[in-house]
C-alpha cells in the first residue's frame, strides 16, 4: 500500500509529497475501523497509515530500502522495482514488512539534479532535521522517524556521473560490530570500513545508525544510469538479508563473499596529472599489476598523447573514471592492494 510520509505546501499550489510502499504478509488481519479513526483526514486520503504501526504489524520485522536522496543517483530505482516485483511474484513467502523508499529527493529526481533544486542543497547533509524548522529540516525529520525502529535499513546510492563503482557497502568503524554481519550477507563485492574521521554526522545513515536503526550504505554503478545487472545482485543479496531476518522463506541466491577492507592505506587513489581527455583501457573490476596500463590522457585539439595512466601497485580496479573530461587532480581510480583484494 502506498503511504505519504511527510508533504509540504509549495509555490503555485503544487504539493511536495515523499511516499513509500510498505509491503506486508497477505495473511495481516484486516485493520479495524478505530486504527482508521486516529488519522487526520488527509492522511486518510493518501491512504496512509498512522505514525506507529498497528499492533499486528508492530509484532513484525522490518526492512526498509531506501534510495533517491540524490536525484542524479538512480541505480536504488532498480532495485526497488526489483525488490517488490519478486515479492508480488510469490507473495505467500512474505512474513514481514518490506518498505520501500524510491525517492526520498523526487525533485531532485524529477529535474535530474543531485541536491535538492532551487535550494542548492545535498539532502544528505541535513539529516536528522527538525520538525521546527525549514521545509527540507521538516521533511528531513519526518523521513527519520518514519524509517526509525525499521530492524534493517538498506540506503542505496550511485556514483557521480563522473566514476563508476563495483557493488560496495561503507561502514564507519563506530558502527561496524553491528553493521558487518549484515554487510557480509548483502551479495557487495566490497565492504569498505571508514575511520571515524571520514564519518559525516548529518547524513541519514549515520542519523538512523545513532538512533539504533542497523542502516547500510550501499554504493554502486554510475550516476544518471541504472546497470542492471548490479540491480539483480543486490536485490539478491536483499532477499537473502530478508530470510536471515524471516522476513522471507522463499528459496533465495547464494551471496558472494565480499572483500573487507578497514586500513585507509590498502586503498591507491590515482589523480590526473594533467588536464584533457580520459580513454579508460581497463574496466572497473579487473585485476591489475603494477605498470599495467589502466587509460590515457589525450589532447583533442593537438591529436596528442599527453599522459599514460598505470596502475601504481598490483590490485583490484573498483573505481574508474567514467566522464571523460578531466582536470589535473581530478580522481581516475581506486585500487585496492594485491594482497587484500
Amino acid at each position: 500500500m502506498l503511504h505519504t510520509i511527510a508533504q509540504t505546501n509549495m509555490p503555485v499550489d503544487e504539493v511536495l509529497r515523499i511516499r513509500k510502499n510498505r509491503i506486508t504478509p497477505a495473511h495481516r488481519p484486516a485493520r479495524s475501523a478505530s486504527e482508521w479513526a486516529v488519522q487526520p483526514a488527509a492522511e486518510q486520503s493518501e491512504g496512509a497509515l498512522p505514525a506507529h504501526s498497528t499492533a499486528d504489524e508492530a509484532a513484525l520485522k522490518r526492512i526498509s530500502i531506501v534510495t533517491g536522496i540524490h536525484g542524479d543517483e538512480l541505480e536504488g530505482q532498480y532495485v526497488c522495482y526489483e525488490v517488490s516485483r519478486r515479492i508480488k511474484e510469490h507473495p505467500e513467502y512474505l512474513k514481514g514488512i518490506v518498505d520501500i523508499y524510491p525517492a526520498l529527493n523526487p525533485f531532485g529526481i524529477d529535474s535530474v539534479t543531485r541536491g535538492i533544486p532551487a535550494f542548492d542543497l545535498d539532502m544528505n547533509r541535513i539529516f536528522p532535521g527538525s520538525s521546527d524548522g525549514d521545509m527540507n529540516e521538516y521533511l528531513a525529520s519526518e523521513i527519520i522517524r518514519d524509517i526509525k525502529g525499521s530492524d534493517l535499513c538498506l540506503d542505496i546510492h550511485a556514483s557521480n556521473i563522473y566514476l563508476t563503482e563495483i557493488p560496495q557497502i561503507r561502514i564507519n568503524e563506530l558502527h561496524e560490530e553491528t553493521l558487518l554481519p549484515w554487510a557480509m550477507l548483502s551479495n557487495v563485492d566490497f565492504i569498505w570500513v571508514h575511520g571515524t574521521s571520514t564519518v559525516l554526522e548529518s547524513t541519514l545513515a549515520f542519523s538512523l545508525n545513532s538512533r539504533n536503526t542497523p542502516t547500510l550504505v550501499v554504493e554502486m554503478g554510475v550516476g544518471m544510469r541504472i546497470t542492471e545487472e548490479y540491480g539483480i545482485q543486490l536485490t539478491d543479496g536483499i532477499f537473502r538479508l530478508m530470510k536471515e531476518m524471516g522476513i522471507w522463506d522463499g528459496p533465495v541466491n547464494e551471496v558472494r563473499n565480499p572483500v573487507v577492507s578497514r586500513n585507509p592505506d590498502d586503498v591507491a587513489f590515482l589523480n590526473a596529472p594533467v588536464s584533457g581527455i580520459f580513454i579508460k583501457t581497463r574496466s572497473h573490476g579487473s585485476m591489475l599489476k603494477t605498470g599495467d596500463e589502466i587509460g590515457r590522457i589525450v589532447d583533442p585539439l593537438r591529436g596528442e598523447l599527453i599522459s599514460t595512466i598505470i596502475a601504481p601497485v598490483d590490485g583490484w580496479l573498483f573505481t574508474v573514471r567514467e566522464y571523460p573530461v578531466v582536470d589535473e587532480g581530478s580522481l581516475l581510480a581506486r585500487i585496492l592492494r594485491g594482497e587484500n583484494s
